[in-house]
C-alpha cells in the first residue's frame, strides 16, 4: 500500500515465520479432525470446550457452530437447571460478543447469537415468565447499537437489529426506532441500511395508523432532498426517493419532485443519479398521466428522455448498453403518440 513502510525479513526470519505458520496449520488441522470425529455422538463438556477453541481460530466454520448447539441441546441443557442454563447462555453470548469485535460480518456468529436468545428459559418467577428474556433482549439491543456505532453500515448488524426488535417480549415503540434511523441518517446520508430500516418502520407506522402518511411523507421528501443536495452521487438516497414516490400515480407529487431534481441537475449537470431518476420519473408520467398532456407535450417528454439517456451513455459508459436498450424502449413509446 502507498505510504506504508514495508517490513523486510532476513532469510532466517522468513524461514522461522514459515515454520511457525506450518505449526499453526498443523495444530488447526489436528483440532479440526478431533472435533469432527466427536460430532456424531459426543455431547460432553470436553467436546464443547474443543468447539470453543476451534471457533476462536475459524469463526466461519458453520458445521462446528451446529455441533456446538447440539452439544448444548443434547448434553448440557438436559442436566442443567434453568438458572444454570441462563448462566451458560450468558457465557456463550459473551463468547460471541468477543468474536464479533474481530469478525463483525461473519453470518454464523450472528446466527448463533440469535439461537442463544431463543433458548432463554422462563423466569425468574412464575409471575414474570418474560423477565429473563426481556432482560436479554434489552441488552441485545444495546449490543447491536454499539456494533452500529462502530460501523453504521454493517448490514449484518441491521438485519440482526430487525430480528431483535421483532422478538422482544415487550416491543420497542416504532417511533423510537424511527428516531434512531433519523440519527443514523443525519450522521451519514450514505447509509443504505438506515434508509431501508426507515422505510420498514414508516410502513408499519402507516399501517397501524400511528402516523399520518400524507404529512409524514412530506417530511420525508424534505429529508431526502437535503440528502440529495449534500451528496447527489449517493445511490441509497435516490433508491429511498423512488420508494417514497412508488409507481408515480400522484401527478402533483411526481411533477413537483421532477422539478426539484431538474433544479439539482442544473447545479450537477453530469450527475448520473439525477439523470437516471429524471428518465425514470418522466417515463412514469408517460405511463400514468398521458391523458393530462397533448401530443406536443408528450413528444417533448420523450425527446427529453432520449437526450438524457444519450448523456448517460457518455457520463456512465460502463452501463452504455443498458441506456441504449432504454432508448429503444422510449423510442417505441414515441411511435404510440398520435
Amino acid at each position: 500500500m502507498h505510504g506504508v513502510k514495508r517490513t523486510r525479513y532476513s532469510k532466517e526470519a522468513l524461514e522461522a515465520k514459515r515454520q511457525k505458520d506450518r505449526a499453526k496449520l498443523a495444530e488447526y488441522l489436528t483440532l479440526t479432525d478431533e472435533v469432527l470425529a466427536k460430532k456424531k455422538d459426543d455431547w460432553s463438556k470436553a467436546a464443547f470446550d474443543l468447539t470453543t477453541r476451534l471457533l476462536q481460530v475459524n469463526p466461519e466454520f458453520y458445521t462446528v457452530w451446529n455441533y456446538r448447539r447440539n452439544i448444548l441441546l443434547n448434553g448440557i441443557f438436559p442436566k442443567s437447571t434453568p438458572v444454570e442454563i441462563n448462566d451458560i447462555l450468558s457465557t456463550d453470548l459473551s463468547f460471541t460478543t468477543a468474536a464479533l469485535k474481530l469478525h463483525p460480518k461473519v453470518y454464523w456468529i450472528w446466527n448463533h447469537r440469535q439461537w442463544c436468545l431463543g433458548q432463554v428459559p422462563d423466569g425468574p418467577t412464575e409471575e414474570d415468565p418474560n423477565g429473563w428474556r426481556q432482560a436479554y433482549w434489552n441488552k441485545e439491543l444495546f449490543v447491536v447499537e454499539r456494533m452500529l456505532d462502530a460501523d453504521a453500515r454493517n448490514f449484518h448488524a441491521w438485519n440482526y437489529r430487525r430480528n431483535v426488535l421483532a422478538n422482544m417480549p415487550v416491543k420497542r415503540p416504532l417511533r423510537a426506532e424511527l428516531d434512531y434511523t433519523t440519527r443514523k441518517i443525519e450522521a451519514n446520508f450514505s447509509n443504505f441500511s438506515a434508509w431501508h430500516q426507515r422505510s420498514k418502520v414508516l410502513s408499519a407506522l402507516w399501517e397501524k395508523g400511528e402516523l399520518d402518511p400524507i404529512q409524514s411523507k412530506e417530511e420525508e421528501y424534505e429529508l431526502v432532498k437535503n440528502a440529495m443536495y449534500t451528496d447527489p452521487n449517493d445511490q441509497s438516497v435516490w433508491i429511498y426517493h423512488r420508494w417514497l414516490i412508488g409507481p408515480g400515480e400522484d401527478y402533483d407529487i411526481l411533477t413537483r419532485e421532477i422539478g426539484a431534481i431538474q433544479d439539482l441537475l442544473e447545479i450537477q449537470p453530469d450527475s448520473k443519479w439525477c439523470l437516471e431518476s429524471l428518465v425514470f420519473y418522466k417515463r412514469a408520467l408517460l405511463r400514468h398521466h398521458r391523458s393530462r398532456m397533448d401530443a406536443t407535450q408528450l413528444r417533448k417528454l420523450v425527446d427529453e428522455c432520449l437526450d438524457m439517456l444519450q448523456t448517460l451513455c457518455n457520463v456512465d459508459p460502463y452501463r452504455r448498453r443498458r441506456y441504449t436498450d432504454l432508448r429503444e424502449q422510449v423510442l417505441s413509446t414515441r411511435d404510440t403518440i398520435a
